[in-house]
């Protein structure tokens, strides 16, 4: 599979896109801002075919460039079912902050357990709840990204509408940790040392967890 990190200034965003080198079919996970330049660096990668964009939840820094890559590209907006109507409704201060435009409504609502197909590749939805209430991690062998649950040494705040740390704490402890120790964890934002980690690594050094 295809895997590109990119990272966004401003709050430090990182979008994923995902994608299959036979076909150049791909997704784009969590585009916070500049589809010009993250659609530019999915082509150098080879995906030119951008089937899906994926919210890991619907915070406005993570999905204020849903407008533009869906212009761009034509491709629908996936999130959880219980995010959809926050992604439909989001908070208007935050936009003007973020000097940010409103998201398209979601066409694609996923739940735990879904499959997100692309080419030949596949990732699992995995509805990890607590930073917000329809929070999902995005999981294939070896690797997962975690969006704003799980940081390399943090964890997502729980201090907006929708968080909970008991529900977070539970989240990573009793699904992500169950992941396979050599898992690479591809986090929402680059706030720690390094831009990945691994659930052993979490495991044995989050000092939130």
């Amino acid at each position: 599979m295809v895997i590109e990190q990119i990272q966004i200034s401003g709050f430090e965003i990182f979008c994923y896109v995902l994608g299959d080198a036979e076909t150049g079919e791909g997704i784009v996970v969590d585009p916070g801002g500049r589809a010009d330049m993250i659609l530019a660096r999915a082509k150098a990668r080879g995906i030119t075919k951008i089937k899906l964009i994926v919210n890991t939840h619907s915070h406005v820094d993570h999905v204020t460039g849903n407008k533009e890559m869906q212009d761009a590209t034509g491709a629908p907006i996936a999130i959880h079912e219980l995010e959809a109507n926050a992604l439909a409704n989001p908070n208007q201060a935050m936009l003007v902050m973020f000097n940010a435009k409103a998201s398209p409504k979601a066409t694609v609502l996923l739940k735990d357990g879904d499959a997100i197909t692309f080419g030949n590749e596949s990732v699992k939805v995995i509805h990890t709840p607590g930073h917000t209430v329809g929070g999902i991690c995005l999981y294939w062998p070896g690797y997962v990204i975690t969006g704003d649950t799980l940081f390399v040494s943090g964890v997502g705040r729980t201090d907006l509408p929708g968080g909970s740390f008991e529900v977070l704490q539970n989240s990573i402890r009793n699904i992500l940790f169950k992941l396979p120790e050599d898992t690479i964890v591809l986090p929402g934002h680059h706030y720690g040392a390094t831009p990945t980690s691994t659930i052993a690594r979490e495991k044995r050094e989050n000092m939130f967890i």
